[in-house]
């Protein structure tokens, strides 16, 4: 059986054309992080008004969602690659996301102060990197681990 010229090489890519679906995704995972590394940059390094403005932000949420969005860049352009380990970067964003998410929830249901836009935020972080990680294993799984 021939091999592809990437998997030669030793490259982990996907030889198939580009999906749509695939390169939206990657397109909103590349503008989500940089909007997140913009506002999440303003609120922790900008000045006493911008914190201000920003509310009851909780620390840990702001740092995570801030260093995240680096990754969120990082995963949308392995995505338009079509690199595999994109996949695994996508779904592990999907489980750091909730996981930071619940710990929010446990923030507040020990009376922590927080702001409703970080809870609408989180959600929808959540549900856009759950969209995202279905989409990667849609089209970057290997052909004989998708199920369906």
């Amino acid at each position: 059986m021939a091999r592809s010229t990437g998997e030669r090489a030793g490259r982990t890519d996907v030889p198939s054309p580009r999906s749509r679906p695939l390169t939206a995704a990657a397109v909103v995972a590349v503008l989500l992080g940089i909007l997140t590394i913009l506002s999440g940059g303003m609120v922790l390094f900008g000045g006493a008004t911008v914190r201000a403005a920003a509310g009851d932000a909780v620390p840990f949420v702001l740092w995570f969602n801030f260093l995240s969005g680096f990754v969120y860049v990082i995963a949308g352009i392995g995505m338009f690659m079509r690199r595999r380990w994109a996949l695994m970067l996508a779904t592990g964003l999907a489980i750091a996301i909730a996981t930071v998410f619940a710990l929010l929830g446990l923030h507040i249901y020990q009376d922590g102060s927080f702001e409703m836009r970080t809870v609408a935020a989180m959600s929808l972080r959540l549900l856009v990197w759950l969209a995202i990680a279905a989409v990667a294993t849609q089209h970057l799984a290997p052909k004989g681990s998708r199920k369906g």
